[in-house]
């Protein structure tokens, strides 16, 4: 009889447990992330036969993918899949979290709703390519945006970005004593940059495709000798081919006069440029466009005198050995333009990933070296953070999730937060097993309408436990007065 007396007695205390353990699930059903605790219940030790009673075995979370909800927020993170947030407070104690409602903090980094820092891949310093020595961010003079592109490989990702100051008013005609040696007029110049900043984009996209090393690209240079001898005033006119047009230049002066009138002519041909030797008489055609096979020939004196000529036939480059070249061509073409050119590459080594060497993430592009504007447009791609300012992306970090041997054995801290203990094992890089879902959030995976019955059935098992302990004492009252 006493026995039934410590069974109910058990019983209550158990089912007390349970209702905790339910009530704070329903708590928690509109908690970002929240994973629902299941209790599950022991029976006691017996002795002749007779059961002691019940006690609560354990408590665990249930690590179940709770369901998405979009957002309107650009920081927001959802993670689909296994995995979680790495975070840091203060005294740089780490945490894991499912919650990824986070912020800019006013430092710049990316932060929880709380003010942890959250930890991933931080950008490097940028590499900066630029035709001025004291420039190394982009500023509000740079304003003609020419290229950019992302990329992403096995081993890096990155962004490359070009701009130059305005090339359309800084451009002039060439002095004339420029003449038959590249001599352009100021559109000319101007056409030459567009040109070569579409050229690069096109090798910038080749190269995301087939982010390698690659081979250069080499530039068709053609030739002609035009003897200077033969050109007088008994001839009416020279003449060459360049790309299915003939540009002919009619005599003018002397021999001297009317080869740097012809160079000069194609100087002026947009993605070309052109000199003359006049003690010679070779006349150089370059393309400016690394790689680009044009026909160019048929050159003559007159209708029918052919003068000799030579090719240097164009070899196509490939990966970022081409982007190297286009770069550096349309660099030249901007500084020809008057302009100022700059190239600035972000950059993240992925191999920090897997050994999880993590550290804040920082958005503001001043405090980048990036830009002197701190904002942008930010947006998020499987974890990989962008900040867009006009028609620039630039990388500034990626987020990276950890997984555990034994995600049950995590400590669970409150405030949506875990840390690890000798039995969940040290964390390893999970972002290969996970999507990273921008402008959304991972809801509570607690079911209320589960909760409910559980409530119900806690409730019952209480009262039941409850009867007979009120059962138990009856009967002990009743033997008592027998015994009197």
């Amino acid at each position: 009889m006493t026995s039934s007396l410590w069974n109910g007695i058990s019983g209550i205390s158990t089912y007390q447990n349970a209702l905790n353990v339910e009530s704070n699930n329903l708590a928690n059903v509109n908690t970002v992330a929240f994973k629902q605790d299941r209790i599950s219940f022991a029976d006691l030790m017996y002795q002749n036969d007779y059961g002691k009673g019940s006690k609560m075995d354990a408590v665990t979370k249930s690590f179940l993918q709770g369901n998405m909800s979009a957002t309107a927020s650009s920081y927001d993170m959802a993670i689909e899949g296994e995995g979680f947030f790495t975070v840091q407070d203060q005294n740089e104690q780490t945490f894991y979290t499912r919650a990824g409602n986070f912020k800019m903090g006013a430092d710049g980094t990316l932060q929880t709703v709380s003010g942890l820092e959250v930890m991933g891949l931080a950008v490097d310093t940028p590499t900066v390519v630029s035709t001025n020595a004291l420039v190394s961010a982009f500023d509000n003079t740079y304003g003609e945006f020419l290229a950019g592109q992302s990329i992403s490989s096995s081993t890096e990702l990155k962004t490359i970005n070009a701009k130059a100051t305005d090339y359309k008013s800084s451009a002039t005609t060439s002095d004339i004593s420029d003449s038959g040696n590249g001599y352009k007029i100021a559109t000319a110049k101007i056409s030459d940059v567009e040109l070569l900043s579409s050229n690069y984009r096109s090798q910038l996209s080749l190269y995301a495709t087939n982010p390698v090393a690659g081979t250069n690209s080499i530039a068709q240079i053609t030739t002609a000798t035009y003897p200077p001898l033969s050109i007088d005033d008994t001839i009416e006119n020279i003449s060459i081919y360049v790309d299915g047009d003939k540009y002919t230049q009619d005599f003018d002066t002397d021999a001297q006069t009317t080869l740097k009138k012809l160079s000069d002519q194609i100087s002026n041909i947009k993605g070309f440029t052109s000199s003359v030797d006049t003690a010679t008489g070779v006349l150089t055609v370059t393309s400016l466009i690394p790689g680009k096979t044009t026909t160019i020939g048929s050159a003559k004196i007159d209708i029918e005198s052919m003068v000799s000529q030579n090719t240097q036939e164009a070899v196509s480059g490939s990966g970022l050995a081409a982007v190297v070249d286009a770069r550096d061509a349309l660099k030249t073409a901007v500084e020809a333009a008057g302009a100022e050119f700059l190239e600035l590459t972000d950059s993240i080594n992925l191999a920090n990933e897997e050994s999880l060497t993590l550290t804040s993430i920082q958005l503001k592009l001043d405090n980048l070296n990036i830009s002197s504007s701190p904002f942008g447009e930010i947006s998020i791609n499987d974890g990989n953070i962008y900040m867009k300012q006009g028609d620039s992306i630039f990388l500034v970090g990626r987020v990276v999730t950890s997984l555990f041997n034994d995600n049950l054995s995590l400590d669970p801290k409150g405030n949506n937060l875990f840390v690890k203990t000798a039995e969940s094992g040290d964390p390893v890089a999970a972002n290969d097993l996970n999507n990273i879902v921008n402008k959304a959030l991972e809801l509570s995976n607690s079911n209320v309408g589960e909760g409910l019955v559980n409530l119900m059935v806690y409730q019952r098992s209480f009262e039941a436990n409850s009867k007979s302990i009120t059962t138990s004492d009856e009967l002990l009252k009743t033997a008592l007065q027998l015994k009197k």
